[in-house]
């Protein structure tokens, strides 16, 4: 086809400079002139035939349509130019260059779980308070000068209060309940898992998308197409959980429950794809590990 192309362009521009052209036209012809008036002591000036001009302006023509034609065969003939390939990407599309992208993907898999266990570390924090409070309504009145139970049922026996006193000591595992509790909030507290888990979020929905995003580009990059399927499927819709769950978070600060639970749900979902991710990712990854060369 593209020496047929080639063979082509060469017939157009020698048809072309065949082409008939306006006579008397300063620009297609030279037409015949003959200058008597001016001073000419030695007759330097003749006549130019017509006919003579346009034969050796027809030849002229032709040799450079031809000129034209066999210039063009090497970008014609030229594959990587007639297939429009692409540039060569180097590194991008060798074997180092289309491991990053299953090697990051593992990575924010695990990244991925480590992020949602410290939002659900978070969610015990903020929930332990509800939790504390509930069982406190539990628990008798300790008493004015009481600092705990024990000093309560001190006090309620060197009274007399046989009742009180029995009270007291029913509730003792609800104290000791409450106490863990407290131990637990307290620990929560100082891992910080809250801003934990914003950080890590943030940065696993940027690395993620960008990694998406490259995953495509590699492979347009080395077979010039993309192939839609289970893999790309869950790659995008992994995208837009993480897109969905970081909109939730400002209705989330402000106390938002219904928010917090789609948030959660997303996040979810997004684990889920990620695991499908992998499991249709492999086959892929087995043939890039053949077909692609070191670096």
């Amino acid at each position: 086809r593209r020496i047929a192309l080639a063979f082509l362009t060469i017939q157009t521009a020698s048809a072309f400079s065949s082409t008939e052209r306006p006579k008397n036209h300063p620009k297609f012809g030279v037409t015949e002139q003959k200058i008597g008036a001016s001073f000419d002591p030695l007759e330097f000036t003749t006549t130019v035939p017509k006919k003579t001009a346009n034969a050796f302006e027809h030849g002229e023509m032709k040799k450079l349509a031809i000129i034209t034609g066999a210039s063009m065969l090497p970008l014609l003939t030229n594959s990587e130019v007639a297939n429009a390939a692409g540039p060569d990407w180097g590194l991008f599309e060798g074997k180092t260059g289309s491991l990053l992208h299953p090697v990051m993907m593992f990575g924010m898999l695990a990244y991925s779980i480590s992020t949602a266990l410290l939002g659900f570390q978070w969610r015990r924090q903020r929930t332990l308070g509800d939790e504390i409070s509930a069982l406190k309504k539990q628990m008798p009145s300790l008493g004015d000068n009481a600092g705990n139970i024990n000093a309560a049922i001190q006090a309620a026996e060197e009274a007399g209060d046989a009742s009180l006193s029995m009270k007291l000591r029913a509730a003792i595992p609800i104290d000791a309940q409450i106490g863990e509790l407290q131990k637990e909030r307290k620990e929560l507290a100082a891992a910080s898992p809250r801003d934990q888990h914003f950080s890590q979020g943030a940065l696993l929905a940027f690395l993620g998308t960008s990694f998406a995003i490259e995953g495509p580009l590699n492979t347009y990059a080395r077979a010039g197409k993309l192939f839609p399927g289970p893999h790309l499927y869950a790659g995008a819709g992994l995208v837009v959980c993480w897109a969905f769950a970081a909109a939730c978070v400002p209705a989330m600060q402000k106390g938002n429950d219904t928010a917090r639970s789609l948030h959660i749900g997303a996040n979810a979902l997004g684990v889920g794809l990620f695991g499908w991710q992998v499991v249709s990712g492999i086959p892929i990854l087995q043939k890039v590990w053949e077909k692609t060369q070191w670096p």
